[in-house]
């Protein structure tokens, strides 16, 4: 999860963050070169007398700054449209679960077993125990295998809500009368915590997701358990 004064992204738990971290990188260095050649020129251009009329209306330099910023393009184009075919691909998925948002908290739905599913509210600051978070922790947490492939569907019943796993980099739109889907993969084990990322009403804030990431016989034990007491 994130910490006071971090700076940069959370630890990645999954391939896609993993990639939209590396993008992430790539891009800032792009964007830190062209900063630093346009303070450069500047710089340039503000202690020297460029008055040579064939410096300043120089065809060579109208070329370099045509063709240049479409190179650039090119360079941040070409990752970008690999990660979102990333995101898009679902392809067999090991587990299903269905969250729908509400005003305010979550419902989770395991579509792959009968009679799984169960409402996630915050827990109140007064209930915490101690190494749980405020505003992040939650009753029911929604579980999964690590190392499977998860189709996660996302809509809501009232207002639009956006269920957001920074650490699993996923950010889908919860729309009432719309199914959205979204996949993911946890490479290890972990708690990772999220929040709704759609301004939908007076407790906004007071709708936390955490998402536990556990080894298949955990999950397994962990579903036979839910489904005895349903």
């Amino acid at each position: 999860m994130a910490h006071p004064s971090q700076l940069g992204f959370q630890d990645a738990a999954s391939p896609i963050m993993e990639e939209l971290i590396h993008f992430h990188d790539h891009a800032l260095m792009i964007a830190f070169t062209i900063s630093t050649l346009v303070l450069y020129i500047i710089i340039v251009v503000v202690s020297t007398t460029l008055t040579n009329k064939y410096i300043l209306d120089s065809q060579e330099i109208e070329i370099i700054w045509t063709i240049l910023p479409g190179a650039i393009l090119f360079m941040i184009a070409l990752p970008s449209l690999r990660i979102l075919y990333l995101m898009d691909e679902i392809n067999d998925p090991h587990l299903t679960v269905k969250a729908i948002g509400h005003q305010w908290y979550w419902s989770y739905e395991y579509t792959d077993y009968q009679h799984l599913a169960f409402d996630s509210y915050m827990v109140p600051t007064q209930d915490l125990t101690p190494g749980q978070f405020r505003l992040l922790e939650t009753d029911h947490r929604m579980v999964i295998p690590t190392e499977t492939p998860v189709r996660v569907l996302v809509t809501a019943e009232d207002v639009l809500h956006s269920w957001a796993v920074p650490a699993l980099g996923i950010k889908m739109d919860a729309i009432p009368g719309r199914l959205n889907q979204t996949a993911f993969m946890s490479s290890r084990p972990g708690v990772f915590y999220g929040q709704c990322s759609e301004i939908c009403g007076a407790n906004h804030s007071f709708m936390p997701i955490a998402v536990e990431a556990v080894p298949l016989e955990h999950f397994e034990n962990w579903s036979s358990l839910m489904l005895e007491d349903a």
